[in-house]
This record gives C-alpha cells, structure tokens and sequence, in this order.
C-alpha cells in the first residue's frame, strides 16, 4: 500500500474520495433494499407455488387412484414442447420469470383409454406447468441471494472501510498540515529575532 503523502494535494484527493463514496453510499444501500424487497416477494412465490403444486398433486392422487392401474399407462401422454424464460433487472440483477409453456397432449383414443384419464391430463398440464414455474421461482429467490450479498458487501465495504479510512486519513493530513504551519510560524519567529539581533550586534559595534 503507497505510503500517504502529507500535503495539500493529497487532502484534496482524499476529501474528494470521501465525498464520492458518500454520494455512492445512498444509491447502494437503496438498492439492497430494493433487493431485500423483491426477494420477500420471491419467497412467498415460491411457497405459494410448492403449495400449489403439492395440493393438486394431492387431489390427483386421491381422486384418481386408478393411476396405479399399470395396465392403462398414461406416460407420455403430457409433455413441455416450448418454455419461454423472460428476464428482469431489478437495479442490475437479472431475474427469470416464466413468460411462456406450452404443453403437447398425445393423441390417445378416448373410446380405448378409461374415463378417468382424461382428468389425468387435465391434471398433469396444471401439474407441469406449475412445477416450470416454482423451479423458475427457486432460481429467481437464488438470484436475490446472491445479488443481496453482493450488495451488502460493497455496502460494509463503503460503510467500513473506504468511508473511515477516507476520514482518517483526511484528520492525518490536517494534523500534519497543521504541525507544520505552526513549526513555520515558529522558525520565521526564530528567524526574525535572530535577524534582529544581529541587526542590534551590528548597531551597538559601530557606536
């Protein structure tokens, strides 16, 4: 680290960092409360969303219990062709959402399959779909995570170190300024009274 240099021009730059990382600070410490914020909102998604998920699976189950039938299989019959993942930024942070699912249904003779199955794939849509949308949810809460730690970090860096050391080293200086105007008022005194001494010395030999 470069040794710090005590005179004028390092004061300035010194009180000039001070000043930038104040004005810094508010904008960082708004956006990690944007993201504290969003990331709330995220979680209770992503609840909603497993409690969803695991309720309609629930009521499938219960109310279709033929699904253990392995004579009438119903795999395959509900499948994702297209997902559309959108993207938000939130103060610089990238954030997933679910724009788009599109889900095929095979064909399948309704005279050849149960009633029961059409349910089924009725229920199985809901189900994919809703499981696309809390693992996006997931990485969505991930995300703000790791964008608030990221934040928090150059807020205590701003916080604790930039900002005080920027104030200690700007008193150093001021001492050190300070110190040195008084030892100059001090030997151009010396240096007056000497003057003026010899001055007399001279006056007093030519009498």
């Amino acid at each position: 680290m470069a040794k710090l240099a005590l005179n004028k021009s390092s004061l300035a730059r010194e009180t000039s960092h001070l000043a930038e990382y104040r004005r810094f600070l508010p904008s960082l410490e708004l956006k990690r409360l944007q993201i504290v914020a969003e990331r709330a909102k995220a979680k209770t998604l992503v609840a909603e969303l497993d409690a969803a998920f695991e309720r309609r699976f629930a009521e499938i189950a219960h109310g279709v219990p033929m699904l253990a039938n392995t004579q009438v299989p119903v795999e395959g019959l509900v499948k994702i062709t297209h997902v559309e993942i959108g993207e938000q930024n939130l103060s610089g942070t990238r954030l997933p959402f679910v724009s788009d699912v599109e889900i095929d249904i095979d064909d399948y003779s309704q005279m050849g399959r149960p009633h029961w199955v059409d349910p089924v794939v009725t229920g199985l849509q809901e189900l994919i779909k809703l499981d696309m949308e809390r693992r996006v949810a997931h990485d969505r809460v991930s995300k703000l995570i790791e964008a608030e730690a990221v934040i928090s970090r150059r807020v205590n860096l701003f916080e604790k170190v930039l900002i005080p050391q920027a104030e200690k080293n700007i008193k150093k200086i001021r001492m050190a300024l300070a110190d040195a105007e008084r030892d100059a008022v001090v030997r151009a005194k010396i240096s007056k009274r000497k003057t003026a001494a010899r001055a007399a010395g001279q006056r007093m030999a030519e009498l």
